[in-house]
């Protein structure tokens, strides 16, 4: 077992947590790190998600570092592959791309207690050390598959929006889509034209509200670049508009509760677009909106006005090898099956997405099954020391990752930088503050949308095993707030009782 330190910190995850990650390590003197990542390209869910029509879901201006302001997105929602370029492009332009080592996937991460430091296991075998790990892996990683029997069985060609194959044709083929979340919002009204027949498979109907999208042509982004104040102006709007849709509707409902009607009257606007109104009356939803991750689309509901789409909500009872069938005894022949059935998101062993053992040989995942989902401002937890987490429970309010990026790397550097500034070598949460920052996210349960009895058909993702939501109940400015000034002695800082060896750094292959 290596008990010497290969690096000062190790950051998981080359997504945009991961890049913002390394960019604030460096900007604040951290030069001694490296980032590891299983893909082969930086960019996480940029990377990973191709699917037909695949794009941000809140304005571009909101989905972007407050220090790296793009000023020529094509449209005010830009499609993935533009979220893959920014992410190319922030890892050159703040020369961190030395610091990723990629194709390297984590299999498990344990705390050495006499010597202070992490030791991170990959795939390859090697095994690298680090006294401190960064957790930038997201929650959007692994993809979920749908419980149906029989799935394995299917002869066609069957696809997760995840990992999309794009050598699979669906032009004039019989395809199906089990699924109607964010990702299903937008691939089925792309698809739709070119396939002979689009059967989508719907248990929950999804909030869908009209999305102010336009291309931002030659002007518009000059505009954005060259007007003193615009780009500002267009942020300002933009993060405005997401904290009154989501954060707002969802963490102060019963403050704000005509901002849900208001939201759902124009989701209902949208839906009287459906000539149906027996397929109307099937996309509407019954539960109150945001209950789960609303969607933003001109495109999908009309879409199944088209002869060539049928909305099926008749439970599925099995995939055979030719198509599904369904509980009514219909059998549905298909061609090529679409999973757009989501991700692992508060499952166990999903955050992060492999075993983590701390002080005393603690698992993460069963930690958290015990005592239910929490961490300090979302980054930290009891019993793993030199562990900070930028996805963690009740670190996110639902406003823009970019934001959750920024914010939780203010609270890990002020960290880094008193242990720095200590000589210490254990840095952990105290129980006590742990406990209290837990309490108080739960005693704004009573203000939420997800507590006051509206959500119980939602079947949303949100909702954990415990029945908690472990989302941050609070505005945006809050929590930025909270990571510059909460209270460092919330932690225990401690030096080594003797000087551990030290490898000389080494630079990421």
């Amino acid at each position: 077992m290596k008990t010497s330190v290969d690096h000062e910190i190790i950051v998981i995850g080359a997504g945009m947590a991961g890049i913002g990650a390394a960019i604030k390590l460096d900007e604040a003197g951290f030069s001694d790190f490296v980032v590891l990542d299983e893909a082969d390209g930086v960019g996480g869910t940029w990377h990973w998600n191709t699917y037909p029509g695949v794009a941000v879901d809140i304005p571009s201006f909101s989905y972007q570092f407050s220090f790296e302001k793009r000023s020529d997105w094509s449209r005010v929602y830009a499609p993935g592959r533009e979220l893959k370029d920014y992410a190319e492009r922030c890892t050159d332009k703040y020369g961190v791309r030395d610091r990723f080592c990629l194709n390297t996937k984590v299999t498990g991460a344990r705390f050495d207690e006499q010597a202070g430091i992490w030791q991170i296991d990959t795939a390859t075998g090697r095994q690298i050390t680090a006294r401190f790990v960064i957790a930038a892996t997201g929650v959007f990683t692994q993809p979920k598959l749908p419980a149906v029997p029989g799935i394995e069985s299917f002869a066609g060609s069957a696809i997760h929006t995840a990992r999309w194959d794009h050598s699979v044709q669906l032009h004039g083929k019989r395809v199906a889509v089990i699924g109607t979340g964010a990702s299903a919002v937008q691939v089925i009204p792309t698809i739709a034209p070119e396939v002979q027949r689009l059967t989508v498979f719907q248990r929950t109907p999804i909030w869908c509200l009209p999305k102010l999208d336009v291309p931002l042509g030659r002007r518009a982004r000059a505009a954005l670049r060259w007007v003193p104040g615009a780009m500002l102006l267009a942020r300002w709007a933009s993060q405005a508009f997401v904290e009154l849709t989501f954060v707002l509707v969802a963490h102060f409902a019963g403050t704000f509760p005509f901002l849900a009607a208001r939201g759902e009257a124009e989701a209902r606007k949208l839906l009287r677009s459906v000539e149906d109104p027996e397929v109307r009356e099937k996309l509407t939803p019954r539960y109150r909106l945001g209950c789960k991750r609303p969607s933003f689309s001109n495109q999908y509901i009309p879409t199944f006005n088209r002869e060539n789409v049928l909305l099926e909500t008749t439970p599925i009872q099995e995939v055979m090898p030719g198509g599904v069938r369904t509980e009514d005894g219909v059998e549905h022949p298909i061609d090529v099956l679409v999973l757009a059935t989501g991700y692992k998101v508060f499952d166990q062993g999903n955050i992060p997405p492999f075993e983590v053992r701390g002080a005393g040989g603690v698992e993460l995942g069963e930690w958290w099954d015990a005592n239910r989902f929490q961490a300090y401002e979302g980054v930290s937890v009891p019993g793993f020391p030199n562990w900070f987490t930028i996805t963690g429970p009740y670190g996110f309010n639902g406003q823009s990752y970019f934001g959750l990026i920024e914010t939780q790397m203010r609270h890990i550097v002020r960290c880094l930088d008193r242990a720095r500034r200590d000589g210490a070598t254990r840095v952990e949460i105290t129980q006590a503050a742990n406990r209290r920052y837990f309490e108080s996210v739960l005693a704004r349960r009573d203000n939420q949308v997800f507590f006051q009895g509206t959500c119980a058909n939602a079947n949303s993702y949100y909702f954990d095993k415990h029945g908690d939501v472990p989302f941050r109940p609070s505005l945006t400015l809050e929590a930025a707030w909270r990571s510059a000034r909460f209270d460092l002695d919330d932690y225990t800082f401690a030096a080594a009782s003797a000087t551990e060896p030290r490898a000389a750094p080494q630079t990421a292959a």
